[in-house]
């Protein structure tokens, strides 16, 4: 469209004389070689401005390239180094916490071990004890049994029935006095007097002669069979003490035993729960530390992968940028030589040295056709008819301009706007690029700000589900404490009421038995008293006196009486001690379950306040990603304003930039082609074609 104006404006300058255009027709042949070297160099010019072009765009796309990869990788790079340091920091507590833990399982282990081979010897104690225990029962009770069966035999002499007696028997009891006396001196140490121990190895030594070794007849056995029978009794009586002495002690061991096993098996399972828990926080520790350090071999890799491309990113970008200003320079260099060979070529003086040269009856029958008047009149409609089109006020005002203004002007003028447009140009295709850098910047941030706000908002999520969980828990954990303590506050009624019964019951038993041993007092000491006052009574010196009274016999009831309270007396002291044993089972059943309650309330509440401070800190890292979020949220607003912003300044270039461009080339164009019509050239070329 251009060439057709500037060939329009070409036959408007030279004038409706047909006989010139004829010649020129003829004799055009003789210009050709310089006109093909000036095509030649316009042609050139165009291939350059369009290499030009090309680099140029081949340059934006890998400026672009470089400046969101170099972006995208530093800001990779410094994600990666801050990953890096934080799993090194994560790698060091769990590595520390597991070192903790190893320790804390060892010193549990070892106090298991100890308590345990602390209950093992408390145990075997208590079997030795149990053993020697059983063998003294065992010895006191056979010695109670024969001293027993001696003291039956001795009663029978006692009472007058000695001649009636075998004489193995005696000798049984005197082998049984020297036995116990020899098996269990120490412990009659003190309890018999010398005269007692002589009086007991006499009898000893001699037990068939020892009750005739006075010369009476009846009267000397009496008080020495008396006197053995009490050494018997006294020493029965001293086993039988002993007997109660070791059963309560065995009962007391027993018991200390039974209170020490059950500490002993409460501080194993409380250890063993804690070591259980421990070694499973250990296998989780040290699972999480080898994710962490699979992690952060994996953020090395991909951190050393990163410094390497951005290295060779910067390599290339300085070797691309480096090539685009050589580029630059040797194309801004060849197209000014071109131009000024073009301008030396197409000046007015070489067009009419030309014209001589080549064709010199031309040169003098156009001299009178091409005034500068016709080739400023053909300039200025070519300039009007293309402001027109192009809608240029400036192209008008300078067609305009153009009739009335010298050439040099003109000319001057023409160079001025095309600068200015050349110049516009420029700040177009920065104002492009720099619109389009924007945008892509604005998407990328806008991007990664939306997954960050949802990364926010699933973290915001799990930590008010988590916060949930937990206040539930605690909830439910109050709710079991305060459960328990109610269970402890019955427990404690029931066992205050049981306790009263007890020592109802208890109280009721012992003045059972007080009342009967008063009875049985009462009865023993008349029964046992008249049977004394009837041994005692010797034969009188003299003639034996009158028929008296019969011998007084004992009421044929009163032994049954005195057996039946004996028996009423052992059937209160049985209940008596089975309801010891029960309140002593009871209570140490209460105990346990008190001890249990206390330490399941003390692991509750450790719980809660384990809970509540990872509730706290939840809240705090809610309360935190909230702030994140609302952070996120304003600075992707202002993302957005931004964005509304870059499309107010944007749009409108981008969309039209193609055709701006355009128009503004085609308007640099028309006023080259102008300012050569003017300098004559392009009168040269339309003579020549047409």
């Amino acid at each position: 469209m251009i060439k057709t104006l500037l060939l329009s404006a070409a036959a408007v300058a030279i004038g409706p004389a047909s006989g010139s255009v004829a010649v020129v027709t003829a004799d055009g042949d003789k210009n050709r070689p310089v006109t093909k070297v000036i095509t030649l160099l316009k042609d050139m010019q165009k291939q350059l401005q369009k290499e030009a072009d090309e680099d140029e765009a081949i340059y934006d796309k890998m400026a672009c390239w470089c400046q969101t990869n170099d972006r995208e990788k530093t800001e990779a790079i410094k994600t990666a180094e801050v990953r890096i340091d934080g799993l090194t920091t994560k790698i060091e507590e769990l590595t520390a916490g597991s070192a903790r833990l190893n320790t804390e399982i060892k010193n549990l282990e070892k106090e298991i071990a100890e308590n345990q081979d602390s209950l093992d010897k408390a145990t075997a104690i208590r079997e030795k004890q149990l053993a020697e225990f059983n063998a003294e029962e065992k010895d006191l009770l056979e010695s109670v049994s024969a001293l027993k069966a001696a003291i039956t035999v001795l009663s029978k002499h006692h009472s007058g029935g000695f001649l009636q007696v075998a004489n193995n028997r005696i000798l049984g009891v005197a082998a049984t006095l020297e036995n116990e006396l020899s098996k269990h001196a120490a412990l009659l140490q003190g309890v018999l007097s010398p005269s007692e121990r002589r009086a007991a190895a006499a009898f000893v030594q001699a037990p068939a002669d020892y009750f005739d070794a006075a010369p009476t007849f009846k009267q000397s056995y009496a008080p020495q069979s008396g006197e053995i029978f009490g050494i018997l009794r006294q020493m029965k009586d001293t086993f039988e003490s002993n007997l109660s002495a070791s059963q309560k002690e065995e009962l007391a061991n027993q018991k200390a035993y039974e209170d020490l096993k059950a500490a002993k098996e409460a501080e194993i399972a409380a250890g063993q729960q804690q070591l259980d828990t421990k070694t499973r926080e250990l296998a989780l520790t040290n699972e999480k530390n080898a994710q962490a350090k699979v992690d952060i071999e994996d953020t090395k890799a991909s951190l050393s992968a990163d410094e390497q491309f951005l290295m060779m990113l910067k390599e290339k970008c300085s070797l691309t940028d480096k090539e685009w200003e050589e580029r630059q320079k040797t194309r801004a260099d060849e197209m000014k030589a071109v131009s000024e060979a073009l301008a030396v070529l197409s000046g007015d003086d070489a067009h009419d040295l030309f014209t001589r040269t080549f064709n010199p009856s031309f040169l003098q029958r156009s001299s009178s056709s091409s005034s500068s008047s016709d080739r400023r009149s053909a300039a200025s409609a070519l300039l009007a008819r293309v402001a027109e089109r192009l809608h240029s006020p400036r192209l008008a005002t300078l067609a305009y301009n153009l009739k009335l203004d010298a050439f040099t002007r003109v000319k001057k003028a023409i160079d001025d706007m095309v600068t200015q447009l050349l110049k516009e140009q420029e700040d177009e295709v920065k104002h492009k690029d720099f619109c389009t850098g924007e945008f892509n910047t604005n998407q990328l941030q806008t991007e990664k700000k939306e997954r960050t706000k949802e990364d926010l908002l699933a973290s915001i999520e799990d930590l008010e589900m988590t916060i949930d969980e937990l206040a539930k828990a605690i909830d439910e954990l109050n709710a079991e404490i305060a459960e328990m303590q109610v269970q402890l506050k019955r427990a404690g009624e029931d066992r205050e009421k049981e306790n009263a019964e007890f020592q109802t019951t208890v109280a009721d038993q012992r003045e059972t038995q007080k009342l009967l041993k008063t009875a049985l007092q009462v009865l023993g000491d008349f029964y046992n008293k008249k049977t004394a006052s009837l041994l005692q009574r010797q034969e009188p010196a003299g003639p034996p006196p009158p028929a008296g009274f019969e011998t007084y016999k004992n009421n044929a009831g009163s032994g049954g009486v005195i057996q039946l309270i004996q028996q009423i007396i052992s059937d209160a002291k049985a209940m008596e001690a089975e309801a010891i044993r029960s309140e002593e089972d009871a209570q140490k059943a209460y105990e346990d379950f008190v001890k249990e309650t206390n330490a399941s309330i003390e692991a509750k509440s450790k719980d809660i306040v384990e809970k509540s401070e990872v509730k706290a800190r939840a809240e705090g890292e809610l309360v935190e990603t909230k702030e994140a979020k609302e952070a996120v949220i304003l600075e992707l607003e202002q993302l957005s304003n931004y964005n509304a912003q870059l499309h107010q300044s944007c749009d409108f270039v981008l969309k039209n930039f193609d055709l701006r461009q355009t128009a503004r080339d085609e308007e640099i164009e028309a006023l080259r082609q102008a300012k050569a019509i003017l300098s004559g050239a392009k009168f040269d070329n339309f003579l020549q074609r047409s």
